[in-house]
């Protein structure tokens, strides 16, 4: 994958030799579903809760990496306000660290919470976005667990997605789903992209033309 120039300040390549050996051992660890080669790191600008302009480093699936500099530009070019971006490696890869500190992130090779599961963000087809005031919440369990004055989604705070935020409309527009639209839990930070197999879009594109 050669850089991309999207933008000023919006790039995306296939995995530059530092940052792997930053990732190693850490969001990326040895598995049979996931190679180094499937992802790309995309630096990104946006506006932090200062509303002053940042840069901030992601790691997606390499096949979406286009995709979701799109969406981060829409923010950008929207105003909207992410408090930071950072790779989860900086907080060594601990899911609850770096949502207790509202750092929004994508790819981190793991399971669901309190689950055996593997996670979209082991794909790098997951981003969750102010993940502070955005919790994952389970029955009466908040995570992060300083989330809980965010847990009460009736009330009214800046920065947080519902459907009428910005967030939600661009990644929706862009074809991801939303954790916040689950019934037995709510992710309100989580926006993901299922993966199409080659069967699923074949049987999409004979459906398309049965239609027409």
């Amino acid at each position: 994958m050669e850089k991309i120039l999207y933008r000023e300040g919006f790039t995306a390549e296939t995995l530059p030799s530092e940052v792997i050996e930053r990732i190693k051992g850490v969001s990326y660890k040895e598995n049979p579903y996931v190679k180094l080669s499937d992802l790309a790191y995309l630096r990104v600008r946006y506006y932090d809760f200062e509303h002053k302009v940042q840069s901030g480093e992601l790691i997606v699936a390499r096949k979406l990496a286009e995709e979701v500099l799109d969406i981060f530009y829409e923010l950008f070019e929207g105003g909207y306000e992410i408090e930071k971006i950072k790779l989860v490696d900086e907080y060594d890869a601990d899911d609850e660290r770096s949502m207790a500190d509202n750092n929004s992130s994508a790819f981190n090779y793991r399971v669901v919470a309190d689950t055996n599961t593997i996670s979209a963000h082991s794909y790098g087809r997951a981003i969750d976005i102010n993940p502070l005031i955005n919790p994952y919440i389970v029955g009466d369990k908040v995570m992060p667990a300083n989330a809980a004055e965010y847990a009460d989604r009736d009330k009214e705070f800046d920065h947080k997605i519902d459907r009428m935020d910005l967030c939600y409309c661009i990644f929706k527009r862009h074809g991801w789903k939303w954790g916040g639209d689950w019934n037995n839990s709510k992710d309100y930070q989580h926006f993901y992209k299922e993966y199409d197999s080659p069967l699923k879009m074949a049987v999409r594109k004979l459906k398309s033309a049965l239609i027409r």
